[in-house]
């Protein structure tokens, strides 16, 4: 059944989407809320706006006079935008006459319209994530203390709407499933070509190592930062979730649910990453290197995305990566050559009778 939600005009369903926005087009439609900051210009105030929908973002401005009618806007808020669409900086950006503040819980809107998903299914990822657990994990105790978790019927709520980052990696609804299970493949790939590494505690600890993100973020279409998010943070909160599913488990060592804690602990690797310790244990180094490839792949597949070009060329500045990045000739049948072809194949296929 869908929520209803009321808004100061009719309207059923989300008609305007960020990659709709052309120069010159009028807009009267609803839209995310990620950032909004008051600024002071010497003619009077204004709003700057990062407004978003299920296709991307994009920036907004509300100049005076039409700023003082403006409600006072907050990160989070639902937003009837009213205005024309301009450029800056060769991006689309609307200039807003009126912003009217949406009740989300009223008639009218879809709310999967606001929320960014990912290609990977959620709920296929995390039975990838189970099926590699069952799969791989001899040692009993393990293997309990991971279907466990994974299928508390609180905890796969959370998980399966997660993202993997705020802004930078898999910041999109299933984004931390989606990472979790590029970290578990990577993480059996390393005990491949490493034989010595503990497959078992380090799968353990690659499946379960982001736990907590799914408390430091608020639920919806904006995502922020819950107050447990800002004063923990996710690896502290992921501890305090397992605390009470390793007091329970059965035949695991002392010895080895402290190894398990200090992977967790130590998987952003160093102290300036947030990292409360620094891997001291073979494991606990290739979780982390593990977790840092798939974000930063992920990071600069996302940056390759936004270029609004074909072909070779740089993107914009990366403020997350702190620098350009380069798209590069690629060979061809490999990388987005080879998906690009497949793609092109299926289309070229005679349609059946």
């Amino acid at each position: 059944m869908s929520r209803k939600i009321k808004i100061p005009q009719p309207m059923t369903r989300k008609k305007i989407f960020v990659r709709d926005l052309e120069p010159g087009q009028n807009v009267s439609e609803v839209f995310a809320l990620t950032e909004a900051v008051k600024g002071q210009a010497k003619n009077g105030p204004y709003w700057s706006m990062t407004l978003s929908d299920n296709s991307g973002e994009v920036q907004a401005k509300i100049f005076h006079p039409h700023s003082r009618e403006c409600p006072r806007l907050v990160s989070g808020q639902m937003v009837l935008v009213q205005g024309r669409v301009g450029l800056y900086r060769d991006r689309p950006q609307i200039v807003a006459e009126r912003v009217t503040i949406i009740d989300p819980d009223a008639d009218g809107l879809d709310m999967g319209d606001f929320v960014q998903t990912g290609e990977k299914d959620p709920h296929e990822a995390l039975a990838e994530i189970k099926a590699l657990c069952k799969k791989t994990l001899t040692h009993k105790p393990w293997l309990n203390l991971c279907q466990s978790v994974l299928g508390d019927a609180n905890i796969q709520k959370k998980l399966l709407m997660a993202p993997g980052g705020k802004t930078i990696h898999h910041a999109y609804a299933g984004g931390l499933l989606e990472h979790t299970l590029s970290v578990c493949r990577l993480c059996m790939g390393l005990c491949d070509l490493y034989p010595a590494l503990d497959r078992e505690i380090l799968l353990t600890a690659a499946a379960l190592h982001d736990l907590g993100k799914a408390w430091e973020y608020s639920d919806g279409p904006v995502r922020e930062y819950t107050d447990p998010g800002r004063l923990l943070g996710h690896i502290q909160i992921g501890l305090q979730i397992l605390e009470p599913f390793l007091e329970k488990a059965r035949g695991l060592d002392p010895e080895l649910i402290l190894h398990f804690k200090h992977i967790l602990l130590s998987h952003h690797g160093e102290y300036e990453f947030g990292s409360p310790k620094r891997p001291k244990t073979a494991e606990a180094f290739a979780l982390h290197y593990a977790d840092m490839l798939d974000s930063k792949l992920n990071a600069v597949a996302g940056a390759y995305e936004d270029m609004d070009f074909e072909g070779t060329g740089w993107s914009p500045y990366q403020r997350a990566l702190e620098r350009f990045l380069y798209r590069p000739a690629q060979t061809p049948g490999t990388g987005r050559h080879s998906k690009q072809e497949k793609e092109n194949k299926q289309c070229s296929l005679p349609l059946k009778a």
